[in-house]
């Protein structure tokens, strides 16, 4: 059971190490300094642009999906902290180049091509570069740019902005003079941007040797396929109920099609089960995948997973295609016979679009779980829960005294939204409460 005690630890150990390491250059910068100094304005708005270099660094750090960066949140939580961080690193940058040209009109030379053309392309080509990075990011959908091609841009312009950055700071010199200094910033700068190689180049080679072969395809219901897939040659992933994977089909890793998708079978099965709703470009087209297609699997990834502890009544409410890392917990619990409290409150259109629904009968008979549909359409002979997952129906199948429950929520983000804000304003502990969200791709 996570305790309030270790969470504000952990959160508090990471948050101030992220701090530290965003500060650093800012350190590095003034040990040994004897410059004069330039003003308030000048010197604060090159603390900006060292501090939002420093934050770029990092954000290749916090792609890098290693397991233990970020603990306790879990991957899918830092991949959305990340791209907060991201519009951050924007405004430090960009304010770094209008505070410089507001408190002196003479640092508009840097953009000057007929100055220095090298160094003004390549500055103009960092604002342009971060400020596509937002852009296409915050606007990917709305500009109809495909995934795959977003993730490959995604790291090229961050790439290109932090070699930049890198070099622009060595060339000025005014604060990296010594030799010792540039050293150390190069050396950090190289080893964030390695974590990019390491992630696009080290880890598919290593996939290479693990490939997967398509044994299975279902349609669950209109719109959701279940894929399963068999090892080819190797004992296959030890994972924990509650974790996703990332998934490359075809010959080769080395493919931006790659895309998360959380396990819906139990970790005792030599194969694994993914369960994927039609969205987008890609997953449009996930039941026309032939059986014997060969894949490539990484991960496990995610904390989205149950506590040791036997003390806990779990509670997950989920909506949509939220439900498969629930029916991965409770085929893990049936396995192991656990008898814990359980309650799912579980959010559809209707039975006709609920994943899972005779399957989640069978947990309910032989577990001791409450399994809650909550139906937008349902049937007339409906005696069940109808319409949205709100505050009215949590309240009437949460356990009044939920001091010792844990909450686990994941769906379309509007449901998750209103559910987080209903648990906060009841005055459930943070730590208390799990979320997963599936638009972190």
């Amino acid at each position: 059971m996570v305790t309030r005690v270790n969470f504000v630890k952990n959160s508090l150990k990471w948050l101030i190490l992220f701090l530290v390491l965003v500060l650093a250059p800012l350190f590095l910068a003034a040990v040994g300094h004897s410059g004069e100094n330039r003003g308030f304005l000048i010197e604060f708005g090159v603390a900006i642009g060292f501090i939002g270099l420093a934050m770029m660094g990092l954000q290749f750090v916090l792609t890098a999906r290693y397991s233990k960066i970020g603990a306790p949140f879990g991957l899918d939580e830092l991949l959305q902290f990340h791209g907060q961080m991201g519009y951050i690193a924007w405004g430090f940058i960009i304010g770094h180049f209008i505070i410089l040209f507001v408190a002196d009109l003479e640092y508009l030379k840097f953009l000057d091509p007929t100055v220095n053309l090298p160094r003004a392309v390549a500055l103009i080509g960092v604002i342009i570069a971060i400020t596509a990075l937002v852009a296409t990011t915050y606007w990917r959908e709305k500009m109809g740019i495909i995934y795959e091609w977003w993730r490959a841009s995604h790291g090229v312009l961050a790439l290109f902005v932090v070699f930049v950055g890198t070099v622009h700071i060595l060339q000025v010199g005014y604060y990296i003079s010594e030799l010792w200094q540039q050293i150390t910033w190069a050396g950090l700068s190289l080893a964030a941007m390695g974590m990019l190689i390491h992630n696009r180049v080290w880890r598919p080679m290593k996939m290479r040797k693990k490939p997967w072969r398509v044994s299975s395809v279902k349609q669950e219901v209109d719109g959701i396929w279940s894929i399963e897939f068999e090892p080819d040659g190797h004992p296959g992933l030890d994972f924990t109920a509650g974790q996703f994977v990332w998934v490359t089909f075809g010959n080769s890793p080395f493919s931006l099609q790659q895309h998360p998708f959380t396990i819906s079978s139990s970790p005792k099965k030599k194969s694994i089960r993914l369960t994927i709703k039609e969205l987008g470009d890609f997953t449009s087209e996930i039941g026309n995948v032939e059986l014997g297609t060969k894949a490539f699997i990484e991960g496990p990834y995610g904390s989205f997973t149950l506590s040791e502890s036997r003390s806990i009544h779990s509670v997950f409410i989920v909506g949509g295609i939220g439900i498969t890392p629930v029916v991965s917990v409770l085929d893990a619990m049936r396995n192991r016979q656990d008898q814990r409290e359980f309650t799912v409150i579980y959010g559809t259109p209707s039975i006709e679009l609920t994943p899972f629904y005779e399957e989640l009968k069978v947990y309910s008979a032989e577990l001791n779980v409450k399994i809650v549909h909550v139906l937008e359409n349902p049937p007339e002979d409906w005696q069940g829960e109808t319409g949205l997952i709100d505050k009215d129906v949590m309240k009437r199948h949460i356990p009044s005294d939920f001091s010792n429950c844990e909450f686990f929520v994941c769906g379309p983000p509007p449901m998750m939204d209103a559910v987080e804000t209903t648990l906060n304003s009841w005055g459930v502990p943070i730590y208390r409460v799990n979320s997963e969200r599936f638009n972190i791709a």
